[in-house]
């Protein structure tokens, strides 16, 4: 057993008695590498209000961070001596911005700030199921062979494997989560189609997808913050793949409006980025965000969370 993780289970029998406090263990600091729609959710969440918070923005023309956030200007092309400033004292990293053709910004720029701080106990990347590829509709885990089809697919798989290294090299704890396709309150395509009058029911047999609502994704992020349950990945989905054309169906009659008629996938015209989105199929499998990290979900399939959305 490697000094790190002997340090891990030691630390562990101490928290499972409830007698114990540790004194050593400096306050939580949260610093987040693209202060986001997700980034944003974990700051809304309970155990998360409390804590020191600080993450950056490309511009600050975006709208306004939430209130007690220090902000950091970043854009991912130099090094920051304000984020350098900001980062010092954090005890958790979240990492939610893309990466680039040449490879992961953050770990370009600031791998030996990272891995030079003593309290860093924590750092979550947060990537894609695309890295998974086309399934073709079969099931996939953390375990199943990634085999990407896009070019963002591979890039993020790219930085998977160099934050997996760097955690390895460091001795630092580094988690990924594999992310489906992210919804929520200002995030609904669906309902904003519908209402709009612009949604279209495209039909391709044996196309299914999965969902998260954003407020699931901040429960999985805020659980596996609080508990190392000794993996590495996580996929962070929904319970029901589902295909799209059930989904808008469905979206409609909640709101009361007419069920658009369903178009053909040949027939669509789609190109680019939702083209690419069409042409992968995968059912997703989330049980280890539920048992090692015992995340119940919120909206467990797209209906809880299209009615709550239905509502603001």
């Amino acid at each position: 057993m490697t000094r790190v993780a002997e340090a891990r289970r030691q630390h562990r029998d101490r928290c499972a008695n409830p007698w114990y406090v540790d004194f050593a263990m400096p306050p939580t600091r949260l610093f987040c590498f693209g202060f986001g729609y997700s980034a944003e959710a974990l700051a809304h969440h309970p155990s998360a209000r409390e804590i020191p918070l600080a993450g950056t923005r490309t511009s600050f023309a975006q709208p306004p961070l939430l209130r007690g956030v220090q902000p950091a200007k970043f854009q991912g092309e130099t090094p920051s001596a304000e984020v350098r400033a900001l980062l010092q004292g954090a005890t958790h990293i979240l990492v939610s911005i893309p990466p680039d053709l040449e490879g992961d910004v953050v770990l370009r720029y600031f791998r030996d700030d990272l891995g030079g701080m003593p309290d860093l106990a924590w750092i979550g990347y947060l990537s894609t199921v695309g890295v998974y590829g086309d399934w073709h509709g079969e099931w996939v885990d953390e375990t199943s062979v990634c085999q990407p089809v896009s070019e963002r697919s591979l890039m993020r798989l790219k930085a998977e494997r160099a934050w997996l290294e760097f955690g390895t090299d460091t001795g630092k704890r580094v988690e990924l989560f594999r992310l489906s396709g992210i919804y929520g309150p200002g995030r609904s395509s669906v309902i904003d189609n519908l209402r709009a009058g612009t949604a279209r029911r495209i039909v391709k047999s044996g196309q299914v997808f999965n969902r998260i609502h954003v407020d699931d994704i901040a429960r999985v992020l805020a659980a596996a913050m609080d508990k190392d349950a000794m993996h590495r990945i996580y996929n962070v989905s929904d319970d029901e793949p589902a295909p799209s054309q059930d989904v808008v169906a469905y979206a409609a009659e909640l709101l009361g409006l007419p069920v658009p008629p369903e178009v053909p996938f040949a027939e669509a015209g789609l190109h680019g980025m939702a083209a690419s989105f069409w042409a992968e199929s995968k059912r997703v499998r989330n049980d280890r965000i539920k048992r090692d990290l015992g995340v119940s979900l919120l909206y467990p399939t797209y209906r809880e969370g299209l009615r709550a959305i239905a509502v603001t």
